[in-house]
């Protein structure tokens, strides 16, 4: 069965987060949107995202990106894990901020892709810069 691009990668993003316990359900988070190599997630910093200087923990705006980036990178329906990223911290997250976290396909070639990731906070203050390298394994989210 063929699907177009955008609806098989808006499917293959809802299969995925109604079972991704750890975004969902564990961070609170949303996704916006799963487009051909491109996803939007949002996640509202609660108090159990708090670091010791009462920040938003840099590894909670670490999963928000790699969460958006598995989203970006899976939208084809072909199975892809990170296989390597980096991030920048530019701005705390405090709390209340509304994060959201937009990736985008940079370049795809073969089984290995490269997508950025921005967080911004709801004055679209730039909080973190993140980029990841997928890698395409065996096997689809949705049933080809």
């Amino acid at each position: 069965m063929m699907r177009d691009p955008k609806t098989l990668a808006q499917q293959v993003g809802d299969t995925m987060f109604a079972v991704d316990v750890a975004s969902k359900d564990t961070m609170g988070m949303t996704l916006l949107a799963c487009e051909p190599g491109r996803a939007v997630m949002r996640m509202t910093v609660k108090a159990l995202h708090l670091n010791g200087h009462q920040i938003c923990h840099g590894g909670f705006i670490f999963t928000l990106a790699d969460s958006t980036f598995a989203f970006a990178c899976n939208s084809y329906n072909k199975n892809a894990v990170a296989a390597g990223c980096s991030i920048e911290f530019l701005k705390p997250g405090k709390l209340g901020d509304v994060l959201t976290c937009e990736g985008i396909e940079q370049t795809l070639s073969g089984r290995h892709g490269i997508y950025d990731m921005k967080v911004t906070n709801q004055n679209g203050e730039v909080i973190a810069l993140f980029r990841g390298k997928s890698a395409q394994i065996a096997g689809t989210v949705l049933p080809e």
